[in-house]
């Protein structure tokens, strides 16, 4: 898949050098807003080795990085465990603040939504917790809506919000 530049930021699959870096934004954007812990992606073992976590099937990791590669931002997507088939989650979507605004998370966002698509999935679902109140407004921006409870088996109990979207091509 051909790079997505903006602002001398590219997006681009996620490879085994990445590793640390991504793991890294994961803890530094997730305790920023408090949400350490079990409970929370922050505390997921895959982050041990992302580019490993998401090279299953129907499962995209994508980095932003810039021209030197490093990481400001992440996202993904893979199969909602203890679901549906045909439902995704949109996982571990974080940036560093210093490039949000620039409309990079919509351009990730937009390329998640397709790549889930294309792998056969119709319903992407998120978990996130309220005071990411940045986050929620992309969320929504791209149609998700509010779900009154989780759904699937995330381990994320430190969630507060729901969210899912229907993707099915018509």
């Amino acid at each position: 898949m051909d790079q997505i530049i903006k602002d001398n930021f590219s997006i681009r699959l996620i490879e085994r050098r990445d590793n640390a870096q991504v793991k890294n934004l994961i803890i530094d954007v997730m305790t920023s807003f408090g949400c350490v812990g079990e409970g929370y992606s922050s505390s997921d073992a895959e982050l041990e080795d992302m580019y490993a976590a998401y090279a299953e099937d129907r499962s995209e990791f994508y980095v932003v990085v810039d021209e030197y590669d490093k990481v400001y931002g992440c996202g993904g997507i893979a199969a909602l465990s203890g679901s549906t088939d045909d439902t995704c989650e949109l996982r571990k979507m974080y940036f560093y603040t210093s490039i949000r605004g620039l409309g990079l998370g919509s351009q990730l966002m937009a390329l998640l939504l397709s790549q889930a698509q294309s792998h056969g999935y119709t319903k992407c679902y998120l978990e996130t917790v309220a005071n990411m109140k940045q986050a929620r407004v992309l969320y929504e921006k791209f149609g998700f809506e509010p779900i009154h409870s989780n759904i699937g088996a995330t381990g994320h109990s430190g969630c507060d919000n729901y969210m899912i979207k229907n993707i099915s091509i018509r």
